[in-house]
Parts: C-alpha cells; structure tokens; sequence
C-alpha cells in the first residue's frame, strides 16, 4: 500500500517517521475546513440554478432564463448574481491576512476555531436570509470562514507529519474539499424539489461541517511547532511525544527548536520574504494558486449546473450532472493521496495539464459547432461534453487541485512561513474571486472561446511544472532550501554563502 503524506512536520529527521493514529486523526479533523469550503463552492452553484432562490433574489436573470429565445451563452449574465459567489472570496482575502498573524500569535487550533464560528454564523444568516444585503453579509461571513481555514488547516497538517507521509495527508484537505463540492451537490438535487425554499436547506447546510470543525478543534493537539515558536517548550514537548507516539523525540525536538530560535532573529516574517532567497518559495508558491484557478476549474464547480443547463438541459438533469461530476473529483483525489509520493509531485502536474488542455480544447470546439445562441445542442452532444467536465476534473483533481495547497504549504520555511502561505491563500482567493465575478460575463461575450482562453493557460502552467517547480517529494520542511531550491538549475541562483537573511535590492 502507499504510502500517505502530509506537509512535513518541521523536522529534518523524520524522513521515515511513521504514522500515528495521533497525526492521522488530528489530519482528518482539520481537512473538516476543506469541508467547509467545498460544501459553499458546490453549493452555491445549485442555488443559483433553482428557480425559488431567483425569483426571491434574482428576478431579472429568472426572467431571462426562461425567455425562449434569450441567447443560451447569456441567460445568467448579471453581475450581482456573480457577486452572490464571488463576495465570500473577497472577504476571504482579507481574513486569510488576518489569520496569517492569529496563526503565529495565537496557534493554527484557535485558528481553526475562529474559522468555524464565522463560518457556522454566515450559514445561519443566508439560511435566514431575506434580502440580497444579508445574502451578501452571510457570503462575506463565510469568506471570513474560508479565510481562517485555508491559512490554518495546510500548515496544522504541514507541521504534524513526518515528511513521508506529507503529500497524502495534506491531500486529505483536498478530498474533503472535493466530499464537500459532492454532498452539497447531492443536497441540491434534493433541496431543489422543496419548494419555495429548498434553497435556505443547502444554505443552512453550510452549519454542519463548521459545527465538526468547531467540536473536532476542541479535541486536537496543537502542533509543536507552534507551540515552540510561541515560548511553550514544555507543551511542545509534549506535544510532540504524543503525535509520535513515543518518548524518542529528542532529535526533532531539537531541529525544531532551532528552527524557531532561527526564525525568532527575523524582524518581519513579511520583510524577510523580500529577501533574494526568499523569491523562489514566493514566486513559485503564489503563481501556483494563479495557475490552479486558470485550469477553469471553478468555472466547472461553481457553475456546474448553470453551464448545463445552457446546454440545454433541464433543471434536475443539470444538478444530476453535477453530482455525477462532483463523484468524479471525490474518487481522483483519492488517486492523488496514494500517487503524490510515489510518483511525485511534478509528473502529476504535468501529465493532468495534457490532459485538461485536452478537455477543455475539445469542449470549446464542440460548443462552438453545436451550441448556437438560441437552439439546443443535440442530446449525444451535451452528454459527450457532460464526460469531457469529468475528464477534466479528474486530471484537476489529482493533480493542480491538491497540489496547488500541497506545495505552497511545503515550500516556505519557519521564519516566513506564516507569511508566504498568507500570500499564497490570498493570491487564490483573490483569483478566485476574479473568476467567480466575471465568467458568466465571459460566458456571454466570447461564448465557446472561453474555454479557449484557459487552454492558453494550462499550456503556461504544464510549461512552468516541467522547467521551474523543484520537485519537494520525501524533503522534510527544513531541508527544503538545501534538497530542492539551492539543486534547481534557476532557482540556485537567489542562494549564496552568504546569510539568507540579508537584505537586497528587488
């Protein structure tokens, strides 16, 4: 059986550390954030498709998509229905800033904790919601939510498993991510049939994984790493024993003690990433959240149901697509916990670019002949484009999915961790953010070229994998300069003799 990872636990040591049913229960715990997260991005994609939640908030686009000959590429063109999803990803660019330092001062658990109450409270508000400003209020709450969580939960998982076990584990975000997309799409295709609202069930639904994070954040240890950083060698002794499983900790203790004290000379985690050294880890672990969201994926997952529908199909066959989408991501992430550390990082990324470009080329191309303003694409079609959404999400899946928030939280050491997986986290959610704003639009203005339009990026991305991403598999977190960046043939040139804190000109 392969072997499962997680982001390195801040040891040099613990190449072949073995897995606890400590870390493994603490992973699981926290991967409950990406619950939370993949549960609001399948939900409100099926919202935005039910006839009672447009009729209450969206008037104008029921109107339009009802209307026999309103051009299909247009029919959900409005710009405050694209801020209904794209508003939490904006709040969560500012929250993820916050968290970066609740992180550092306070821990990743209350993090994590934080992230739930926020989360739990905006499920409640658009459950209850009865005007567009408190569905947005209840969106910009969520966004806190996600924020929190995706800045604590990566580097929880990073910090607690031995380095052999780093890319599984840390996958289990990602899966948990791609079970919440599932459920929620499962949830819509029965909500949608309660009428007039359904759609205040799948919102309301938002409260459940945030009400397991919340319990399960009571129950976890915080890392040592953590702990350390923050005064507290005892706790993080113990700690440490107890993710282990054993007394014999002594020699990672010490690597991570080291590590901190070495961080702790450091003025700003913030200033230092403007350090020559620090630009590889920056660079690479920012563009790649830029490259995860210009696979068109959340094109696929937010909008899911609303692309089917313009195809032609009927409400429920739309929502039962998405579900049937929302299986094929579940099981290939599953494919990329027991792949990553086997075959790598870097064969992943680029076999899955060859196979998206596949993808989406050919569903532009079939849309483009088929699918005309006002008729409907013939039924052999719409299901043949129907496979090619699950081909793609496949290769996405096990590949730019989890590895978009694998890599960045592997790559940055202690003293500017907090920070460049802020930057990370931020850079995704304000891409995020952007597609979520205005693909519909895009929908409505370039038509089929729009799947043309991410093809060009993935051609970039697969590009980028092959000559500029190290490959970080079974590096343990500290060691990564050393193993990784200072061996590449570019990035070897931001490294010298010289303290890699020193400061340079950008």
């Amino acid at each position: 059986m392969p072997a499962m990872a997680v982001v390195g636990s801040g040891s040099g040591s613990v190449d072949g550390g073995k897995l606890t049913g400590q870390v493994l229960i603490c992973s699981i715990i926290a991967a409950f954030g990406g619950l939370m997260f993949g549960y609001d991005i399948g939900i409100s994609g099926g919202v935005t498709s039910m006839d009672d939640f447009l009729i209450k908030f969206f008037p104008g686009v029921y109107v339009k998509k009802h209307r026999a000959k309103e051009n299909n590429y247009c029919k959900f063109n409005d710009q405050y229905l694209q801020l209904f999803t794209s508003s939490l990803y904006l709040a969560a660019i500012v929250a993820s800033l916050i968290a970066s330092m609740f992180c550092k001062k306070l821990g990743r658990r209350p993090t994590m904790r934080a992230a739930s109450v926020f989360f739990l409270v905006g499920a409640i508000i658009n459950a209850a919601a009865r005007d567009l400003a408190m569905l947005i209020i209840g969106r910009l709450l969520l966004g806190a939510g996600v924020g929190f969580g995706n800045q604590a939960v990566p580097l929880f998982i990073s910090e607690i498993a031995p380095a052999n076990y780093r890319g599984g584990l840390n996958i289990c975000f990602q899966l948990l991510i791609t079970v919440g997309i599932l459920i929620a799409n499962v949830i819509n295709y029965g909500t949608s049939r309660l009428h007039p609202n359904g759609w205040r069930v799948s919102l309301g639904g938002a409260a459940v994984p945030a009400v397991a994070l919340l319990i399960g954040s009571l129950t976890i240890v915080e890392t040592p790493t953590s702990l350390i950083e923050r005064g507290k060698l005892d706790e993080g002794l113990r700690a440490l024993k107890k993710i282990r499983g054993t007394d014999n900790v002594d020699t990672e203790y010490e690597e991570i003690l080291h590590a901190t004290e070495m961080a702790k000379k450091v003025d700003s985690s913030f200033q230092s990433l403007m350090n020559r050294s620090s630009r590889p880890q920056l660079i690479c672990g920012t563009i790649l959240q830029i490259f995860q969201q210009f696979t068109g994926i959340n094109v696929i997952m937010f909008y899911a149901p609303v692309l089917f529908q313009t195809m032609g199909f009927g409400s429920d066959a739309s929502l039962l697509s998405a579900v049937v989408t929302g299986l094929v991501n579940v099981v290939s992430t599953l494919v990329a916990i027991f792949s990553v550390d086997r075959c790598g990082r870097k064969v992943l990324l680029v076999e899955a670019a060859i196979q998206m470009l596949v993808a989406q080329c050919t569903m532009g191309t079939t849309l483009a002949i088929h699918l005309k303003s006002t008729n409907e694409i013939p039924k052999g079609y719409a299901l043949f484009v129907v496979f090619l959404v699950c081909f793609f999400v496949a290769g996405f899946a096990w590949s730019w999915g989890p590895l978009g928030w694998l890599i960045p939280s592997e790559i940055f050491p202690l003293e500017t961790r907090n920070a460049g997986f802020f930057f990370a986290v931020g850079m995704n959610m304000l891409c995020t953010f952007l597609i979520a704003q205005v693909f519909l639009t895009m929908l409505c203005t370039m038509r089929s070229a729009t799947f043309f339009f991410f093809s060009a990026w993935i051609v970039v991305m697969g590009c980028f994998a092959t000559f500029m991403l190290p490959e970080t598999k079974g590096i343990p977190i500290d060691e990564m300069n050393e193993r990784a960046w200072k061996k590449h043939w570019f990035w070897k040139r931001y490294f010298s003799d010289e303290d890699d804190n020193q400061k340079v000109r950008i």
